[in-house]
């Protein structure tokens, strides 16, 4: 059974005041949480075991899991402060194991269907979207399911959503403990061919900023 792992552990310094006090993974989409929303999403697609990284304001973020997810096999990867999407996953390793897992952000609010993702991956699989206003240039563009960077422009925005081989991070070397993901470690194997993906038309919005969550909240009540 694949485990998935969600990012919780950031700032949210876009978000501040308001992340001073509330970690950006318990802000509301209209009357529920980010992450429950995204936990949810993962146990609706059959991910029984979950780890998320905490640090800001973690206790607030695990009180809040283990109250309302009970039942749910949920573990915690602590970090004193932010390691980073890559350093958060490299503390995580022994909770992650050797296989294949799901990797995603806390702080997205979307309806991608997981179960169209590969069961397995050699290196890492991305799930792309169509270009948000915020990111129009892009970060990758797909042909033959394999990822791509054009050096202008690329077609499709990184969901956040993602499968990881954790091999990727036993293989490299790193030279401090706090790294992000997408620079130290996927590029290099994106400009080697070696990662896959696939395109989402899905709803899918970063709720990164005090605007684009005022957004999102309105795109939910529209929807009701």
């Amino acid at each position: 059974n694949m485990k998935a792992m969600i990012l919780a552990a950031g700032y949210g310094r876009r978000l501040m005041p308001i992340t001073n006090k509330i970690p950006k993974p318990l802000l509301k989409v209209g009357d529920q949480t980010l992450i429950e929303r995204n936990i949810n999403c993962l146990i609706s697609s059959g991910f029984s075991e979950i780890i998320i990284n905490v640090s800001h304001l973690s206790k607030l973020i695990i009180n809040f899991v283990e109250n309302t997810f009970p039942n749910q096999n949920i573990l915690f990867s602590q970090e004193d402060q932010p390691l980073g999407t890559g350093g958060g996953i490299l503390n995580a390793l022994d909770l992650i194991g050797n296989e294949t897992f799901l990797l995603t952000n806390s702080d997205i609010y979307h309806d991608i269907n997981l179960k169209t993702l590969p069961k397995k991956t050699k290196v890492a699989h991305l799930v792309g979207v169509k270009n948000p206003e915020h990111n129009l240039n892009g970060d990758f563009s797909i042909e033959n399911k394999n990822v791509f960077i054009k050096k202008n422009n690329n077609d499709l925005t990184w969901s956040g959503i993602s499968l990881v081989n954790p091999k990727i991070f036993r293989e490299n070397e790193f030279p401090s403990n706090s790294f992000n993901i997408w620079d130290q470690v996927l590029h290099q194997y994106i400009s080697r061919g070696l990662v896959t993906g696939q395109k989402s038309s899905e709803i899918w919005i970063d709720v990164g900023t005090p605007k684009r969550l005022n957004l999102v909240n309105s795109a939910y009540n529209s929807d009701q």
